[in-house]
């Protein structure tokens, strides 16, 4: 029995197929699906995955459209007016644009205007004028404005679907990591029970045996054939919850963006610490003080807390008035820069600013209450992550004992049955003995196989919960 319930390996095999295809991936019929590969496939095939590489292709995209706010720009205006041999007018406005970080924006401009009637402050020199010049803000929109507060929050924002693409991905593994761990159970599940249908089924043959000889009551042989008809039924349930789940494993299984069917003769291997660790990556894990700080959840919620400050930096900025400010030199010569100077110049100051300032300070007082309430979560999420931390930890210690336990408890159930059969064939005891002492060593290597897959999975919640990612 003990033999058999160590050798669960030596019975797996693992064979793909690809839906809708009566192709196999695998040649062989006798292999085995590890974890290790089975998360291998997980991670490169999953259309999860690819999806969560879009998280960042959409932070980049967000990040390159705000960076376009300080791109250089031409504008080119061209009115024209004729009508029955009479230009009205005819005007020509170039201006080439050079946006800075700071709202000051450097300007080039060449005006060329012609016409009958055309107004007089738009008369120009023939051959058009040229003007070279600035435009700032002085308060509102100096520091911070429109253009400055996109592109930092587009930053803040690329860092925040890191993190989400950093939680997508290791939620994906972790309920992998589950399915797989589940058709393990049931696959052990059902090797116990088929290793007690043996046992039942020779000692159903010895009693027959034994009552030909007439050492035993011909009772003795019902008793018999029904604990075998119950343990066939009991792996017939073992062989339905075995397939479904497999089919729950199938959902995590793709190649080439074809789903994958785990078939009836494909078998889960038991992994050992080391690669259990390693596909987990928790082989460097000495501590878990410091990790929360670091996790996925915790720095998108820290863009997502710098992302709305700078939005309450900008609301702040609006409190000020708007101070305008533009200066242009001119010269009617753009090839002599000397004719630049402070006697040919077109300036220009434009002011408002709201006298209740109502919906300024409505807007600021609402970006403070979105950082406060994202504070808040933030704070919550830490304390929820550590305590899960130290619950994991706690069970996965309390399994090592729990184990160690159920270990020691199978062996002295063995023991006791096998001194049971002999007292049987001796005289000395009964079958509903020895059946009832073999259906609690039965119970107990479910037990073990049910603690065995509980620190396999705490394992796996480990990495969950730290937020581990690849």
């Amino acid at each position: 029995m003990t033999t058999c319930i160590k050798c669960i390996t030596a019975f797996v095999f693992f064979i793909f197929t690809k839906v809708g295809f009566a192709q196999n991936i695998l040649s062989s019929t006798k292999q085995v699906l590890t974890f290790e590969e089975y998360l291998g496939y997980v991670k490169k095939h999953h259309p999860l995955m690819k999806q969560a590489e879009l998280r960042l292709s959409i932070g980049e995209a967000g990040l390159l459209k705000s960076r376009g706010g300080f791109d250089p720009k031409v504008e080119v205006d061209y009115n024209r007016k004729k009508f029955k041999s009479t230009e009205y007018y005819d005007q020509l406005n170039a201006t080439f644009k050079i946006p800075t970080w700071y709202g000051i924006e450097f300007k080039a401009n060449f005006e060329e205007n012609t016409g009958d009637f055309l107004d007089p402050s738009l008369t120009l020199p023939k051959g058009g004028l040229y003007s070279a010049g600035v435009s700032f803000s002085l308060a509102q929109g100096f520091l911070m404005n429109k253009r400055m507060a996109s592109l930092k929050k587009a930053r803040f924002f690329t860092q925040q679907t890191k993190a989400d693409r950093d939680l997508l991905v290791n939620n994906l593994l972790f309920e992998a990591s589950k399915a797989y761990f589940e058709w393990l159970k049931i696959s052990n599940e059902q090797v116990i029970y088929e290793t007690f249908i043996t046992n039942a089924a020779t000692r159903l043959k010895a009693i027959k045996r034994s009552i030909e000889a007439g050492d035993k009551a011909a009772i003795d042989s019902i008793e018999a054939k029904i604990t075998l008809q119950n343990r066939r039924l009991n792996l017939e349930t073992a062989s339905l919850k075995r397939r479904k789940a497999a089919l729950l494993v199938s959902n995590f299984l793709w190649l080439n963006d074809i789903p994958i069917e785990v078939q009836d003769h494909v078998y889960p291997m038991v992994p050992k610490q080391n690669i259990l660790e390693t596909a987990l990556l928790l082989q460097n894990i000495t501590t878990t003080n410091d990790i929360p700080e670091n996790h996925p959840k915790l720095l998108s919620l820290d863009a997502k807390i710098n992302g709305l400050t700078v939005d309450r930096a900008l609301k702040l900025n609006k409190l000020l008035p708007k101070i305008d400010v533009q200066y242009n030199f001119l010269t009617p010569e753009s090839d002599k820069l000397n004719t630049l100077n402070t006697t040919n110049y077109k300036a220009s100051v434009n002011f408002s600013f709201p006298l209740f300032l109502r919906k300024e300070r409505g807007d600021l007082r609402l970006a403070k209450l979105k950082i406060q309430e994202a504070n808040f979560e933030r704070m919550s999420t830490s304390l929820t992550l550590k305590n899960k931390i130290d619950a994991v930890d706690a069970e996965i210690n309390s399994l090592v004992v729990q184990n160690k336990l159920i270990t020691d408890i199978i062996a002295d159930y063995k023991t006791l049955i096998t001194s049971e059969e002999r007292k049987f064939f001796l005289g000395e005891s009964s079958l509903f003995l020895i059946n009832s002492r073999e259906q609690k060593l039965i119970d107990a290597q479910l037990k073990e196989n049910t603690l065995r897959i509980k620190r396999l999975t705490a394992k796996a919640s480990l990495y969950n919960t730290l937020g581990l990612t690849y």
